[in-house]
């Protein structure tokens, strides 16, 4: 009798469970983001967020919790109620390079306490410099470097950041000595070079770097992924330019709390998914450079575990281990 009434309790639970799923969202959703406004991450969020409302019937709201290279935002997100309307817009810099460089100090797990409904796909981060910089292209770039050890600035959104990251493992690759200036995100990095006081900088291509670019502020000089951006077509990668397997690519993707029901997972992936694989979402986002690349959640859970090992190492090489 006992056995007979715990599967009938089981088989309650996941009928409720699926009719949850199917009503899911019943109330406003948000979405975390662990970046000041106008960067890449910030820029994606706010266009899943905007497709999601429309689609749904239901407000889903952006909420920047900058800070900590996007911790503050993914630690929320991971001690928040598992029932599917807390999300984060993870990306490498938060699921892949703050893992690396704080992995002792971290108050989660960023595999074991998330699930990862849905990737959205991938955009380069593209190296700029001042229009008066002597240089036209990275092997100039390069070359000028290498002439003036230790002389050279570039900024980015802050120390530890993907972009930040990208040309560490640059300088690695390169043999050049360039000296990081970090800022407190993307737009602040972009106001000093644009003016002038700052000769170089790099940062995600999606946002406020292509309007720059667009403008013609800045100039590009490469961008960091191994084939080069349909935004960007006349731009070389860094590979073409002299760095050879070189490739870093900023992706992004949807995680929430591992603990949500699968039924809300899966309703999830199938209802972002078709967004992404074709309609005005789809446009928006290549329209800022993001190469929109859909996964099922165990394919982007591996992909995330891939990045971790490859981020660490770099770490542990340029010596940006947390103390």
């Amino acid at each position: 009798m006992k056995t007979v009434t715990w599967m009938a309790a089981l088989l309650m639970m996941a009928v409720a469970q699926t009719a949850g799923a199917q009503a899911y969202p019943t109330k406003p959703v948000r979405i975390m983001v662990g970046y000041p406004p106008g960067g890449g991450v910030d820029t994606t969020a706010r266009m899943v967020a905007a497709a999601l409302s429309e689609t749904w019937g239901i407000t889903v709201i952006v909420e920047n919790r900058p800070g900590a290279a996007g911790n503050i935002a993914t630690e929320l997100t991971a001690k928040a109620a598992p029932d599917g309307y807390t999300l984060v817009l993870c990306n490498i810099g938060s699921h892949s390079v703050t893992p690396a460089r704080f992995s002792k100090r971290l108050n989660y797990d960023p595999i074991a306490d998330f699930a990862f409904p849905a990737m959205i796909g991938g955009v380069p981060n593209v190296f700029m410099v001042h229009p008066s910089m002597p240089t036209k292209n990275l092997r100039e770039f390069i070359g000028y470097a290498k002439a003036h050890p230790g002389k050279v600035n570039f900024g980015s959104s802050g120390v530890g950041g993907s972009p930040h990251l990208s040309m560490e493992l640059f300088k690695m690759m390169s043999g050049i000595d360039i000296v990081h200036v970090p800022y407190k995100g993307v737009a602040l990095t972009l106001a000093d070079i644009m003016s002038g006081h700052m000769e170089s900088a790099v940062g995600n291509l999606a946002g406020a770097s292509l309007a720059a670019i667009r403008a013609k502020k800045v100039r590009p000089l490469g961008v960091t992924s191994a084939k080069r951006n349909a935004q960007l077509p006349d731009v070389p990668t860094f590979a073409e330019q002299g760095v050879p397997d070189y490739d870093v690519t900023v992706w992004y993707g949807i995680c929430t709390q591992s603990k949500v029901p699968q039924p809300i997972l899966a309703k999830f992936n199938a209802d972002l998914n078709k967004l992404l694989v074709s309609g005005p979402l789809k446009r928006r986002l290549e329209d800022q450079g993001v190469t929109v690349t859909p996964r099922t959640p165990d394919a982007f859970a591996a992909h995330v575990k891939s990045e971790i090992a490859k981020w660490t190492k770099v770490v542990q090489q340029a010596k940006l281990e947390a103390e």
